[in-house]
């Protein structure tokens, strides 16, 4: 169900109104990112349907990207399912790298006809999308014609949108006016740096692109925009609460009438009414109590914004600072504190598997089912061959350490985030290595050898940005990170019987764009979970991976799960998700909480270097940080100790922080991305 506000927003920029905070667009939150685009999907269907009646076109303003996928995936379901047609539909999209040939794997012409034009019955000729293979001296006069084009069918009845990290819709870059039409633009660098890991490397990233102005966008009638994710939250807060401005262009649709913003939790984060709704007066009104989650929220974010530790906070702090009523309905500041204080001490454990009987005199601050089994089988899912070091290494090797029997599983190859010039260096050493033992291996397999070795090097030669890998190169890239993987986890004390490669099918693309996730994916999950038969389970919860992987593999797994739930081993088994390649765990998030010593933060250090392939300069570092893994996941876990000490706990030198999953039945659902009725959401 999504949370409906209802307002009516005018063009002079009014919103909601909470108390001296306003939201300037309307917003719309789901409960998950297949929720709002199921929405978006179904009013685009209403208005197909409602102008055929009528005998008239339907004009579609369309997106590409990840954001606007299940939009797509949804409307195709309704054409083929529920007979819904496209006969009467013209579409333009906003935009298209320039220069751009349309078979690109890049293009947006080739994404469009990929996710929509190929699978419905739209007159091709009624598809425009502009256009990337146009001379530098004619693109002025087509983007003219463009405009022309949506004048002529009558203007977009319904623009799609989505919104880059700058704020930019479209390619419309910071310092793009509010009267902007269709033009050739240039790229910001943040934009081209979010673009790099489609086209295997920024250099590679287009400088220019042909996009609608912020002005064309505005004439639509109808504008959605959708954003997911929690690396979209800090920009959504600027377009709905800040001031209209050109360094952000979304901001524009602040005096758009018809606008919405159209978000998941993870999105809608940084909103007044979500993070700190105490300061818009009564938190009932967001349909919010002052339970033990909201208390605990709200006295971490005063104990942060005074730097005062937890025990030191006075009934003026929580006066002045908005928190009256929780103080009139939680009691005083005292007991208040303390009740916080010891729900987050409460989550310290330095027994994330629970303690053997004859150690148990401190055992049971964490109660989950299970816990008092020892010791456990515990399968660690790790969406790329290094999340599991990256992320949690230090409870991982501390799990092996206390004598669980774990198993670690890589759902993908991760083969695409391997240099080629490393493929190369492995090819080489196979072909020396051959040479070297030649007389065990005799002159075939010297020969095959160096066969694969001269073939490897011609198509990197070859090879044009962006192309696809040769299936030899994505299996040179795979091994690569095979045996990494088997490196770290065998450092980190896992038996060899008990590393398991899944090579989840959804991945295996070659590009950074994958596969929806199938049925294949799911079997091997629940294949491999029936086996172990765990009493914990870890996954990644970094729901801001730029690329997707991890929002797709952790579905993989919570569908499994639901559907497995019927089983006698599930009902001890619990789901820990883990953060740290992208992002961490609040503390007001956080329910277990393992510390790691000095020692502990170098054995974790080293097992990351393992992963040789990634040392040094990843191929896909991510947007904004140029930094190595492990000292991205090193610094936030020492963050999060500083925070627990700042906070008035123990004093620690790095802290890993998980919050358990509890199913719904939303988890049974293949395009359910995000982990239903958790603690993770907001």
């Amino acid at each position: 169900m999504a949370q409906h506000l209802q307002h009516s927003a005018q063009a002079s920029g009014s919103g909601h109104h909470f108390g001296s905070v306003v939201e300037k667009i309307p917003v719309t939150v789901y409960t998950s990112s297949h929720a709002a685009s199921h929405a978006v999907a179904h009013e685009i269907a209403a208005l197909i349907r409602e102008r055929a009646a009528q005998g008239k076109k339907a004009v579609l303003g369309l997106a590409t990207g990840s954001t606007p996928q299940a939009v797509y995936e949804e409307l195709v379901r309704l054409h083929r399912e529920d007979g819904l047609s496209f006969k009467n539909v013209v579409s333009f999209n906003l935009d298209e790298y320039w220069p751009m040939q349309p078979e690109e794997l890049q293009s947006y012409r080739r994404f469009m006809r990929e996710y929509l034009f190929d699978h419905v019955d739209i007159d091709p000729k009624n598809a425009h999308v502009p256009d990337g293979t146009i001379a530098a001296d004619q693109i002025a006069a087509f983007c003219e014609q463009y405009e022309r084009q949506i004048k002529d069918a009558g203007g977009i009845d319904i623009q799609i949108l989505g919104i880059g990290r700058t704020g930019h819709v479209g390619f419309n870059e910071p310092g793009s006016s509010r009267d902007s039409r269709t033009r050739l633009i240039t790229l910001d660098r943040v934009t081209r740096m979010d673009a790099a890991s489609d086209f295997f490397g920024e250099r590679h990233v287009p400088r220019k692109a042909i996009t609608m102005g912020v002005g064309s966008i505005l004439d639509s009638k109808r504008v959605l925009l959708l954003a997911f994710g929690e690396h979209k939250a800090p920009v959504i807060k600027k377009a709905v609460e800040g001031e209209i401005t050109n360094v952000i262009a979304a901001s524009y649709l602040q005096q758009h009438p018809n606008a919405r913003i159209m978000l998941d939790g993870a999105a809608a984060a940084e909103l007044t009414r979500f993070k700190t709704p105490w300061l818009l007066g009564g938190i009932e009104q967001f349909g919010l109590k002052w339970d033990e989650k909201t208390v605990r929220k709200a006295v971490i974010w005063l104990a942060k914004t005074l730097q005062k530790p937890i025990l030191k906070l006075t009934e003026e702090d929580y006066n002045e600072h908005g928190l009256a009523d929780m103080l009139s309905t939680r009691g005083g500041a005292y007991d208040i504190n303390i009740e916080v204080f010891r729900s987050l001490q409460n989550t310290i454990t330095g027994w994330p598997g629970g303690k053997p009987a004859d150690k148990a005199e401190r055992h049971g601050r964490i109660h989950v089912p299970g816990h008092e089994v020892f010791p456990k089988r515990v399968v660690l899912f790790s969406p790329h061959p290094d999340d599991d070091v990256i992320s949690m290494g230090g409870t991982f090797i501390r799990l092996c350490d206390q004598g669980h029997d774990v198993h670690v599983a890589y759902q993908t190859s991760g083969n695409i985030a391997v240099w080629d010039e490393s493929a190369i260096r492995h090819a080489d050493f196979v072909s020396e290595f051959a040479q070297a033992f030649k007389d065990r291996l005799g002159d075939i397999g010297q020969k095959a050898a160096d066969a694969i070795e001269r073939s490897v090097e011609e198509f990197v030669r070859k090879k044009k940005a962006g192309e696809v890998d040769s299936p030899e190169l994505q299996r040179i890239k795979t091994l690569i990170r095979r045996t990494e993987a088997r490196a770290g986890a065998r450092y980190s004390g896992v038996k060899p019987d008990n590393i398991h490669f899944l090579d989840l099918p959804f991945y295996e693309t070659g590009r950074v764009k994958k596969k929806p996730i199938g049925e294949e994916d799911i079997q091997i999950t629940m294949d491999l979970l029936e086996r172990v038969k765990p009493h914990q389970v870890y996954a990644a919860g970094d729901l801001s991976d730029p690329h997707g992987t991890h929002r797709v593999c952790l579905a993989a797994i919570t569908t499994a799960m639901h559907r497995l739930a019927g089983r006698e081993w599930m009902k001890q088994c619990t789901l820990w998700l883990y953060r740290g390649a992208w992002q961490e765990w609040e503390p007001e998030q956080i329910e277990m909480a393992v510390p790691l010593s000095p020692d502990e933060v170098m054995r974790k250090r080293y097992a990351i270097f393992k992963h040789e392939s990634q040392k040094d300069s990843a191929l896909f570092p991510g947007p904004n940080d140029q930094r190595e893994f492990w000292q991205r996941a090193e610094q936030r876990n020492r963050n999060t100790a500083k925070l627990y000490d700042q906070l008035g706990l123990a004093e620690y030198e790095a802290i890993e922080g998980f919050v358990r999953w509890v199913p719904s039945a939303a988890d049974g659902s293949l395009a359910e991305t995000k982990p239903a009725k958790s603690s993770v959401r907001v």
